[in-house]
């Protein structure tokens, strides 16, 4: 209660610690002493000192026990190296107690598994990114988003849903249908609504069946494809007991109305039901066919259970079977294909044992399980209804377990620099406009705001990284390290992937700070910048300005700066003369070179009266060869053509005066052509020595 406080009861760390740190030393609770690792490892109310190696041991006596959260931690700083070497196997052995116990409660659940909806993300995402719309590499270059005028990319689940509403009302029936999904399967910030998924997709059913499971004879042309996914959402209702009474004998109706015209999730809940014999005796070879069907199209819970039973079957290419699909099946997230791949991994079963590959499964599959070990849904509540503190306080225990997410939104919420036009402190403003934001005492933490910054940026998170190099050029949480900054901005930059990055690095080279002035090479960055980013055009453009004028003054007065040089030319197309002439300068500019000599012996083709290479003299003299060439097949050609004439004339003379026509000459039989072919005698003469021989 002392720690997370609330409505009527203030909300005083330091008391709370006080009761876990009792709890802990006396009674060895497992709880207590994961929380006084946190305040260790956190600083939190200033109520300890921030002490790395006390978190992990109080983390580590709580691991041991078997909480959660602590074996979350403790995995996720032997993984990272946090006041203890990085040593995989150590975290591999943590985050896999995580994993069995997700993938316990996720089989626990209805057949085909627990359902939840998806909690985490990040705050600053919602607002653009860290640096804001465009200019945050989450938001900007390839992550930008691209929508049309008429798309609904950019609108709110609201709106979305008023006008799949309207449309449904229409009679559209892709749109009851999508209405239908979106509350069956919920999002962050929209609570599942079963009994308003089940009314939509029925609406689609009765467009296309009658009760009797007949098909209507004035349906809508097209209609039947989604009328079977509204089928197999039903059944997939009726065999989980979601929003209706569990019953076996309507889901395999509605699956085999589904199945009718092909829908995926109705084979698949067809097959589970023959898999595991719910309703109907099993029928393992059915079910088998039913899942192959489901997963050619893709679906990924049928080739999670191909992949299952190739895996029992336990042959090496069974076993490389089932590897494949759960491949694909981890392409969409499945929590049991990352789990299957991170066991195959670990025990090296069907291929080779990689401790790495395993934990990131394995750490996959634990954060995936958001509901039993994490307080993602609680941060997310507090946060929208504005108590940044409880917020904090929740997204800090996530940010420890190893959250990417919930590390970016710790040093987000702790950022003291979030506006880039902070107001001055001396402009007085009226407390009502609500323009000045006082920060509480356990928000103001610029220390801590930093050690997240880098934990996300580790994780591969650009921004952060960027947001980490601020902090160390302007001092923020730490000394100020120019050099530091350099590194990180140097590390977002790699691959194009921060315009921001790119930028800062231009400017550092243009005022040489950290970096060598090379207005030059500022030019490239602020270059780069806005071949990534073409939001920048603006920023860009006046850097660019200014550094021309910087760099101009440098030339005219011969300043020690390395100015800016000249953009080489773009090569122009090229006439056929001039590339004839090219040719020719290219071709004298390679026997010219000194190098020749030592390569090639010029002087077994001849040399000139000054004893150098024949260069334009042998190019004219090939030419002439080829001439002379072409005039000896155009000659032969023609004496061909004059010998068919005059065996023609003679034919027809003969014709006339009724005499027997003449054997053609020899080599020249019908089909022979000019030369003679293999076979004939005069073929060796001639293949020996051609023509004339």
């Amino acid at each position: 209660m002392n720690f997370y406080g609330n409505y009527t009861y203030p909300r005083d760390l330091k008391i709370a610690f006080d009761h876990y740190q009792i709890l802990a030393t006396l009674h060895g609770n497992r709880t207590a002493q994961y929380m006084i690792g946190l305040y260790h490892a956190t600083g939190i109310g200033h109520v300890v000192p921030l002490d790395q190696a006390k978190a992990l041991l109080y983390y580590t006596f709580a691991a041991i026990q078997g909480d959660t959260r602590a074996e979350m931690a403790v995995g996720y700083r032997h993984h990272s190296g946090i006041a203890t070497p990085k040593n995989c196997e150590m975290a591999s052995k943590y985050y896999k107690r995580v994993a069995d116990k997700a993938i316990e409660w996720y089989r626990s659940g209805p057949p085909g598994g627990m359902a939840w909806v998806v909690e985490s993300y990040r705050i600053a995402d919602e607002l653009g990114g860290v640096y804001g719309e465009g200019a945050s590499a989450s938001s900007a270059g390839m992550n930008a988003i691209k929508a049309s005028p008429n798309s609904d990319a950019n609108a709110a689940i609201d709106d979305v849903i008023e006008y799949l509403d309207l449309m449904s009302q229409k009679g559209d029936a892709k749109a009851s249908y999508n209405l239908g999904r979106i509350y069956y399967e919920g999002q962050r910030g929209l609570d599942r609504d079963l009994d308003l998924a089940r009314k939509y997709f029925f609406t689609v059913a009765k467009r296309y069946w009658k009760k009797d499971g007949r098909i209507m004879e004035n349906h809508k042309q097209g209609i039947e494809k989604t009328a079977s996914k509204a089928a197999g959402f039903i059944g997939r209702m009726y065999l989980r007991g979601d929003g209706v009474d569990q019953s076996f004998d309507q889901s395999k109706r509605w699956f085999e109305r589904g199945i009718s015209h092909g829908d995926a999730q109705s084979q698949h809940g067809l097959g589970l039901m023959m898999l595991h014999g719910y309703g109907i005796p099993k029928n393992i070879a059915m079910a088998t066919d039913l899942f192959k069907a489901a997963a050619e199209q893709d679906y990924a819970p049928s080739q999670i259970e191909l992949g299952v039973l190739y895996l029992d079957q336990g042959g090496a290419e069974d076993v490389r079977i089932a590897n494949n699909y759960f491949e694909l099946a981890a392409r969409y997230g499945q929590i049991e294909a990352h789990y299957y791949l991170a066991e195959m991994v670990y025990n090296g079963v069907g291929r080779d044992k990689t401790c790495s590959m395993a934990l990131g499964y394995y750490k996959n599959v634990a954060e995936k399980a958001e509901p039993l070990v994490s307080s993602w849904a609680e941060a997310n509540q507090a946060y929208y209804y504005g108590d940044e503190e409880l917020a904090f306080l929740e997204y800090v225990m996530a940010a420890e377990q190893g959250y990417e997410r919930a590390q970016n939104n710790v040093a987000f919420i702790l950022d003291p620099v979030q506006s880039r036009l902070p107001l001055p402190d001396w402009l007085p403003l009226p407390e009502w406009l609500g323009l000045r934001h006082t920060r509480s005492s356990l928000l103001d933490n610029q220390r801590l705001a930093l050690m997240y910054w880098t934990r996300s940026s580790r994780q591969s998170n650009v921004d952060s990284q960027v947001k980490m190099g601020d902090y160390y050029f302007h001092g923020i949480g730490s000394e100020p390290d120019v050099n530091k900054a350099v590194q990180c901005y140097t590390g977002a930059s790699d691959y194009s992937q921060s315009a921001q990055a790119l930028w800062n690095l231009g400017w550092m080279h243009e005022n040489g700070i950290g970096l060598t002035q090379d207005f030059h090479l500022a030019k490239r960055y602020y270059d780069q910048a806005l071949e990534v980013n073409e939001e920048a055009y603006l920023p860009v453009t006046l850097s660019l300005l200014k550094l021309r004028l910087r760099s101009a003054w440098n030339t005219f007065t011969h300043g020690p700066i390395h100015s800016i040089q000249d953009d080489p030319k773009p090569k122009k197309d090229w006439s056929l003369s001039e590339w004839i002439a090219n040719f020719l300068r290219d071709d004298q500019q390679y026997y010219d070179d000194p190098y020749y000599d030592d390569i090639f012996d010029d002087n077994v083709g001849g040399t000139g009266p000054d004893g150098n290479p024949l260069g334009n003299d042998g190019i004219a003299e090939s030419l002439i060869i080829v001439f002379i060439s072409l005039s000896l097949v155009l000659l032969l050609y023609y004496r061909q053509q004059r010998q068919q004439q005059h065996r023609r004339e003679e034919e027809e003379q003969r014709r006339r005066e009724g005499q027997p026509a003449a054997p053609a000459p020899q080599g020249q039989q019908q089909g022979q052509g000019l030369f003679p072919q293999p076979g004939n005698p005069e073929w060796n003469n001639w293949a020996a020595g051609g023509i004339g021989h």
